[in-house]
This record gives structure tokens, sequence and C-alpha cells, in this order.
């Protein structure tokens, strides 16, 4: 007996990945998070599929509707947002399956990191600039372990791409500071990537949280902060070796300059 965990993607219904549509067009029963999750997505169900939304679930509630299906015989979906391994809440819903015999298949879907970088057409790693992305939250009502603090991750000067802090912008511009980040580093906020409403913030890190409020965001909105977000950085000449025509590499011969 198996359940199928689908990543959705971060919103357009046509950036689910065609192994979880498929999944989805098969389904028997569609459990799906119907807070952040495109309800578009549910044109694609069989007739007589039953759909239900999760929103209003809690934990124990969710598992047992999907137990007593799969049970049934019944091919089941439990429809995530973006991707299911970036602040899914997958594992507890995993370990309470597994005591109840269900086995469980991830498919992954594209992540709102990744829609938020492409509608701000940004590379989040740079030759010379960030090699590294740190994918994190500021701590709010859930804490973040203490070796994790943003002002320590900070400490790197990488690009940070800030899940579920949209209200937290304040605490975020603090630390950044904190850490010493200059307070002009340049940060794109992305409300509801990929969605017909989609906005596209552009400012600083002194000036994130009047930004947000001026454009009345505070919630669903991915923060991608760094020197990669600055919208001149390709003018700056930083180049990859991939390309660079002296570079030899597996498929290419260099040229001597």
């Amino acid at each position: 007996m198996k359940l199928f965990i689908v990543g959705a993607g971060p919103g357009a219904p046509d950036l689910i990945t065609v192994r979880g549509m498929k999944l989805v067009e098969e389904a028997d029963v569609i459990l799906y998070a119907d807070s952040l999750v495109n309800e578009e997505l549910m044109a694609g169900c069989k007739e007589g599929a039953v759909v239900l939304k999760t929103a209003g679930m809690h934990l124990e509630e969710m598992v047992e509707t999907m137990v007593n299906y799969v049970k049934e015989g019944k091919t089941v979906v439990r429809l995530h947002t973006g991707d299911p391994a970036i602040y899914g809440a997958i594992i507890e819903q995993i370990a309470l399956l597994k005591e109840a015999g269900i086995e469980t298949e991830i498919v992954p879907g594209v992540s709102s990191v990744f829609a938020a970088a492409a509608a701000a057409g940004a590379e989040l790693t740079i030759p010379d600039v960030t090699q590294t992305v740190i994918l994190t939250r500021a701590e709010g009502r859930t804490p973040v372990p203490e070796k994790e603090q943003l002002k320590d991750l900070a400490k790197h000067e990488c690009t940070i791409a800030f899940f579920l802090s949209a209200t937290l912008t304040k605490k975020v511009t603090r630390e950044l500071v904190e850490a010493g980040w200059p307070e002009n580093t340049p940060v794109a906020v992305v409300y509801r990537a990929t969605w017909p409403d989609e906005k596209i913030v552009r400012s600083t890190i002194a000036g994130l949280d009047a930004a947000m409020r001026e454009n009345g965001i505070r919630k669903q909105a991915m923060i991608l902060a760094g020197k990669a977000l600055d919208p001149d950085i390709g003018k700056s000449g930083h180049r990859s070796k991939l390309y660079d025509k002296t570079f030899t590499h597996g498929f290419r011969k260099g040229i001597k300059s």
C-alpha cells in the first residue's frame, strides 16, 4: 500500500512536473493544501475523484483520512505547495503513515525559491561573488536551532533565501546588519511567484520592512538577499569557467590566449 506526496510547484498550474500531473490525473483521492496550492490543478482530476481541502485539518485527522482511503485500495495523492522537501512538514506525516503500514513515495516539485529567482531574473550563485545559497527562515513563533541563528548564518555573506519571514522583516534587517552586511545590500521580494497577482519589490536590507509595508506584503513572499540580487551584477564582468574559451574540460579543449 502506497501514498504519493506530490510537489505542486509554486503556483502556476503548468509548473507541476509531468509525473506529478499524471498522478493527479490518475488519483482516486486528492488531499491538497488549499491555502497555497492552485485549485486549477484539480481540473485535471478524473471523474469521480474525491478532492479534500486540508487547510482546516490537523495532522492526525489528515493522516487518518489518508490511511482509510489507502486501505480501501484507493490511489491517494497528498498535494503540497512548492517542493515537499522544503518546509513541507512531510516527515511527521510519513512517520504516522509508516506506523499504519503505509509506504510513501515523494514526487519533487518546483520550489518557490527558484520560481522567485526566475521572476526576479536572478542567478543566485555568481562566480567571484557567491557560490552558496542558504535556505532558511527568520525565527518567530517557531524557533530555529541555536546554531542556525540568522546572525551566524549571515556571516558567510552568501545569498540567503528567506521562507516564511514576511512578517519578520525588522528582525531580518537587524540580524543581517549585526552580521556585518552593508545596509545597501540588495534584496528582491517576490510575492506569490508565478501566480497572476505576482509582485516583485526591489529594495535594500535597510529599506526592506518599509518596502513591504508600502506594498502590503505580509504573507506568501520569498525574500532573496545578497549581492547576487543586484540587477546590474551582470555588468560587473564576473564570468564562469564553464564557458571561458581558455578553459579545458571533458567536452571542450580550451583555446590558448
